[in-house]
Order: C-alpha cells, then sequence, then structure tokens
C-alpha cells in the first residue's frame, strides 16, 4: 500500500518533472552542440538529428531528458571530463531528478564485441548524460568547467 501511495502521490508532479526534464537537456544539448571540446551530441532535440521530426511528433515537442555526447576517442579526456563534473556523478544506471551520467563502453554496451559497438557508435569518447531538474545553469557552469 505505501508504494502505490507514493507512486499515486509522484504520478501528480510528473508531467512538471519531465518538462523540466526535457527543457534542461534541451538547453544543455545545444551548449554541447557548440563547444569545441565536443565532436557530437545525440539528442532527438536538435534539429539536425536524424530522427528529429519523428521524435517532435511522437513527443508533442518534448525530447527528453537524455542525451549522449562524443569528446575525442581518448581515455584521459573522458576520464577527465567525468573526473571534474560535480552535478553529473557517475551511475551506471540512469534517470531520476537528479543528473548523473554514464559511460557505454563501460557499462551497458561492455558485453558487445568491438565490432558491435562500432556499429552502434559506442566508442571510448562516448557519455551518456541523463538530465535531471536542477537549475539548468548550474548544468551548463558544471559542464563547461569539466570540459575544460
Amino acid at each position: 500500500p505505501m508504494e502505490s501511495w507514493l507512486a499515486v502521490r509522484g504520478l501528480k508532479t510528473l508531467r512538471l518533472r519531465v518538462q523540466e526534464h526535457c527543457r534542461n537537456a534541451q538547453a544543455l544539448a545545444g551548449m554541447l552542440q557548440a563547444h569545441p571540446a565536443v565532436q557530437a551530441v545525440h539528442y532527438p532535440g536538435l534539429p539536425g538529428h536524424p530522427q528529429h521530426q519523428l521524435a517532435a511528433t511522437q513527443g508533442g515537442g518534448l525530447f527528453g531528458g537524455m542525451l549522449s555526447v562524443r569528446l575525442a576517442d581518448d581515455a584521459a579526456v573522458v576520464n577527465r571530463f567525468m573526473r571534474r563534473t560535480r552535478r553529473f556523478p557517475f551511475a551506471p544506471s540512469l534517470a531520476g531528478v537528479d543528473s548523473s551520467l554514464s559511460y557505454p563502453l563501460g557499462t551497458s554496451h561492455r558485453p558487445l564485441t568491438p565490432a558491435q559497438q562500432q556499429e552502434l557508435g559506442i566508442t571510448v569518447g562516448l557519455v551518456r548524460l541523463s538530465v535531471g531538474i536542477e537549475p539548468a545553469d548550474e548544468l551548463l557552469a558544471d559542464l563547461e568547467q569539466a570540459l575544460g
């Protein structure tokens, strides 16, 4: 009964939380796309994403709170970024109201063969971000300083 009550209580603010996730992720995707240290941003909210139109139709203008960035395919660059960020702690599992990051090559996609990883674009430089509902300016500033 307690879990059911908590779930129903959480559903009351779900719409607001999802909107904030999406708004924050959109702001971060735009900033990251323009950053010289970032080689690519994978986020359906960006007009250049191959499935942007489909996502816009299905999501009613909301594009979710998950995105991936590709830094240089250099473990030292990725490790430095992951160590420097303060608002995106490492998490093997993503999603929640707090931002976090994951490293697919070492977690979710580790069991795949190198050929399968390459086919999916899972490279040394790929980092996945789960964007939370914290103030966007704090998240932007944190990523900016982490990228150096």
